[in-house]
Order: structure tokens, then C-alpha cells, then sequence
């Protein structure tokens, strides 16, 4: 679950993107606020697929999608203080 965490980094508040110092060709992204730590805790906690991840103020508001037993999964959103 990799890529789900990779896209809450960003989600979390993209907040510039510029070429690397060594010249490489990678981005290096800043994010205001890192909620990727709060997000997969709720992830593991929830058993659930990461849906979004937002920085408010000093908390991330998470939101996952959890399956249920042959039920149609339901949306569970967290705020969690960073």
C-alpha cells in the first residue's frame, strides 16, 4: 500500500515542486503539515483503503473506505492531531 501513502503525502498540501539541487531530474515536494504517519495509522487501525488526507490547522483529516462483511464498504473519516 505504497502508493495510497505516496499520494496522501501529497494530498497532504503540496506546497512547491523544483527541480533537485543535483540536478537529477527528480521533484522535491514540500508539504505543509506531514500526515502520511497519521494516515497509515488509520489505515492499519481501520483495515480500510486511504480515500483522502488533509491538514487543518494542527490535526490531518483522514478519511478511509472500510469493507464490510459482504456489505457495501462505508466511509470513515478521523481527525488526528499532528
Amino acid at each position: 500500500m505504497a502508493f495510497p501513502l505516496s499520494v496522501a503525502v501529497v494530498a497532504a498540501g503540496l506546497v512547491a515542486s523544483a527541480p533537485s539541487p543535483d540536478g537529477a531530474g527528480a521533484l522535491v515536494l514540500r508539504v505543509a503539515g506531514d500526515c502520511s504517519a497519521a494516515a497509515a495509522q488509520v489505515v492499519e487501525q481501520t483495515g480500510g483503503q486511504l480515500l483522502s488526507v488533509q491538514p487543518v490547522g494542527d490535526s490531518c483529516i483522514i478519511t478511509v473506505l472500510v469493507s464490510g462483511n459482504g456489505q457495501r464498504p462505508r466511509k470513515v473519516t478521523v481527525k488526528v492531531p499532528m
